[in-house]
């Protein structure tokens, strides 16, 4: 009998399903990525032109650094009310 593991491999966009609607990805793509905003949906989709494409780990880096950055900035304006 054989038996199939079924992977629990998320994609970065499920992964930020909480923020999703709250965050401007084209701002974010064009401020932190130098990108288009379709780069970025594409990424975080996990697909590209029908083929798997994945973040690489300096793309990785560069958006956990912008989203923080982003939270610090939040943070801040919120500690100013």
């Amino acid at each position: 009998m054989e038996i199939l593991v079924k992977q629990n491999r998320k994609t970065v966009k499920q992964k930020m399903s909480d923020i999703l609607l709250d965050v401007s990805w084209a701002k974010i793509s064009e401020r932190y990525f130098g990108k288009s905003r379709s780069w970025l949906y594409h990424k975080m989709d996990g697909v590209n032109n029908g083929k798997p494409d994945d973040f690489n780990e300096a793309e990785k880096e560069t958006l956990r650094s912008a989203l923080l950055d982003l939270s610090e900035r939040i943070s801040k304006c919120a500690k100013s009310i």
